[in-house]
């Protein structure tokens, strides 16, 4: 059965977390006038800071605010080139060189992120990785929605997601390496043969040493 790299993308395999920076790369590009609700946004962000809204209720709102009800092809389009500008100014050295060297060991690479997947596969696209998992933004017809399909990719969601892609693949019981920086990812390293704390923040660094995850730091 072939092996799997799994990757988390944002802060992972990018400096940045590419949320924030999609929302306002589109608002700018195709609604400047939708930059005018960003202190909507920040309310929403201190309503789930105060556990008042849920991270898919955030999402839902964020989208609503900063896109709106946009079309699946413009989305796509936009999307490729937000792709290129990360790829250009965002992504870790450090990340590329171990998608090559895991490529090399002959391991298909893999994508998991909370992100929303519609931008997301246009990153691991520019990558060469066409196996991407992440939140998907509902659709109806042609038109993409603010309403989220399904979960937020996100904690142990993200891992019933990715279980639910290894039984559609054929691939349940793969073994699997997975990098992330977040100790939220947590149902993912304890799915994985092998668990790679990569770039990790204080909690994740306390975690892995406890158990026992290697730590990796890319530049």
């Amino acid at each position: 059965m072939q092996s799997l790299a799994v990757y988390d993308l944002d802060k992972t395999i990018t400096h940045r977390a590419t949320y924030a920076a999609w929302l306002l790369f589109w608002a700018r590009r195709r609604a400047p006038w939708r930059l005018l609700l960003v202190p909507l946004s920040a309310v929403a962000g201190l309503l789930y800071v105060l556990k008042l809204v849920d991270r898919p209720r955030l999402k839902t709102i964020n989208h609503a605010l900063l896109m709106g009800r946009t079309s699946v092809a413009t989305v796509a389009a936009e999307a490729a080139v937000f792709a290129a500008r990360q790829i250009a100014t965002n992504v870790r050295g450090g990340a590329l060189a171990q998608i090559a060297a895991d490529r090399a060991e002959g391991r298909r690479i893999v994508i998991a992120t909370a992100s929303y997947a519609f931008y997301a596969r246009a990153i691991g696209a520019a990558l060469g990785i066409d196996d991407v998992i992440g939140t998907r933004a509902a659709i109806a017809g042609t038109t993409l929605l603010p309403q989220i399909d399904g979960e937020n990719c996100y904690a142990g969601a993200k891992r019933a997601m990715v279980e639910d892609w290894l039984g559609a693949h054929a691939l349940t019981g793969a073994p699997m390496r997975f990098y992330s920086d977040h100790p939220s990812d947590a149902p993912m390293f304890e799915l994985a043969d092998t668990a790679i704390a990569a770039n990790p923040n204080r909690a994740l660094r306390v975690l892995a040493q406890a158990r026992g995850w290697a730590v990796v730091d890319w530049e």
